[in-house]
């Protein structure tokens, strides 16, 4: 800070001579500069600090300060006010607490004016007021931007961690198999070169080829309860055994479609060690069909990830607005948080009516509104909780509700959860953004939300119109 070496007078000229306070009258810049203080700040100095609670409206005379906001994603630069611009306080606005760092990037002159002049300076200068107004109504814009756009890539976060994690599981599979399939394939050539010097006949080929066309066909044991599976190796090992055979082929023989009955008959055609041969060739003739559907299988549950995020996502039309069926982005917006519903045991329970008509919005955007609110429930929820998603037809409208069982909202807090940057989480761990976003996205197509909540059960209302009517 530096004393003020300027007169009055000197101070009201420079003011004059910036471009953006040209049309303000003369008196009125001398009534901010008579109630207001001069002060001057060094390059890299903080002037306000997150949390802070704000007090004066700042007019900057020469220099430059910028806002830094860290919600979530590191501390990112989200404006820059440059002389002649007001900052800080302003006149009618709501925001009382600074939402991030505000630092000086050089040297920088100001006149502060503190709270307790505001009533005065809105009488006084009526002029200076509606330009702050205007000021305002332009920073709203300009940080809703950056809200919507941190709010996405924090979307965008979640995602991808729960894409990577549910995608985890299929990848490691098919690649486990994939290497399980080369062995395979060398077990199977060498079980049929020692079966091809066993000196059997070509009836005997021809039956044991049939046999094992039957066996090739998976099993069903995956259906079975661990009960059945263990009676079913119980009762080969058996045969096994009873047939002097290797018993070591038993798991894999009971991976097979193979019955006692099949083995009966492969015992009437051969015994002995070509017995043994025979069998063996079987389960692996097998394994490499078995692997090649579990691969599949895996492959399958890939692509039907990927085609889940891509609908989520609308990634084929991402800023129109069109008729969205509401059923299909619920269920994929549930679907890419597949990993965090399994990791709190926790079920989703879908009451959607069937005659449920479409309604316009961006896709991309709705299906934001569900990630936050179905996001924001499993937190809520205990272990093993419960979520209830709802949605019904009512005149010209939809109306969606999410419940959970959850402990429910304190009654002191509940008029500010949709507040920006208000959030019950601890730090780092919610950014108070995400009902705000989800609140004006909601909006972006005439829809609204609200929410209920007594200990036990919370439940937020999204109400959206079938029919977008046309601004006035």
């Amino acid at each position: 800070m530096t004393e003020n070496r300027f007169t009055e007078k000197q101070l009201v000229d420079r003011l004059i001579a910036l471009s953006s306070f040209k049309k303000i009258p003369r008196q009125e810049l001398s009534w901010l500069v008579k109630h207001g203080r001069y002060e001057v700040r060094e390059a890299g100095t903080l002037i306000d600090t997150k949390g802070m609670l704000i007090e004066d409206l700042y007019i900057i005379l020469s220099g430059k300060l910028a806002v830094r906001i860290d919600r979530g994603t590191g501390p990112k630069l989200v404006a820059q006010r440059e002389a002649g611009t007001v900052s800080g306080l302003l006149p009618y606005s709501r925001l009382v607490k600074v939402p991030g760092d505000i630092y000086h990037e050089v040297k920088t002159e100001f006149i502060l004016v503190n709270v307790k002049y505001f009533p005065e300076m809105i009488n006084q200068c009526p002029v200076f007021t509606a330009h702050t107004v205007h000021t305002l109504i332009d920073r709203v814009r300009e940080f809703n931007t950056s809200d919507l756009q941190d709010e996405k890539m924090i979307s965008l976060g979640k995602l991808a961690a729960g894409l990577a994690h549910e995608l985890n599981n299929p990848a490691s599979a098919a690649v486990r198999e994939a290497k399980q399939l080369v062995t395979a394939l060398n077990n199977l050539d060498k079980a049929w070169r020692a079966l091809s010097i066993a000196g059997l006949s070509e009836d005997q080929l021809k039956k044991i080829e049939e046999i094992r066309t039957t066996c090739i066909a998976k099993p069903g044991s995956h259906k079975m309860s661990p009960i059945q599976i263990a009676d079913r190796q119980e009762d080969i090992n058996d045969w096994l055994l009873g047939h002097n055979l290797d018993a070591d082929m038993t798991a894999e023989l009971s991976d097979t479609a193979v019955t006692i009955e099949i083995l009966n008959t492969l015992a009437a055609l051969v015994s002995g060690e070509t017995l043994n041969l025979v069998i063996n060739w079987m389960v692996a003739s097998c394994s490499p069909y078995t692997l090649a559907t579990e691969m599949e299988q895996a492959a399958t549950q890939i692509y039907k990830l990927v085609n889940t995020v891509k609908k989520f996502t609308y990634m084929d039309n991402l800023t129109q607005k069109e008729l969205i069926d509401l059923e299909p982005g619920i269920r994929d917006t549930a679907g890419v948080l597949a990993s965090r519903v399994k990791a709190k045991d926790a079920s989703i329970a879908f009451d959607i009516a069937k005659n449920l008509p479409p309604v316009c919005a961006n896709g991309s955007e709705l299906n934001q509104v569900w990630l936050s609110l179905i996001d924001n429930a499993l937190d809520a929820i205990p272990q093993s909780g419960n979520i209830h998603i709802k949605a019904v037809p009512e005149t010209k409208h939809v109306v969606i509700k999410i419940i959970d069982n959850g402990p429910g909202i304190a009654p002191e807090i509940m008029p500010r959860i949709f507040d920006p940057f208000f959030t019950t989480k601890a730090p780092g761990k919610g950014t108070g953004l995400g009902l705000d976003t989800a609140r004006r996205l909601l909006q972006r197509c005439q829809g609204d939300i609200s929410v209920e909540s007594v200990p036990g059960r919370t439940e937020f209302r999204v109400i959206l119109l079938t029919e977008i009517s046309s601004p006035a």
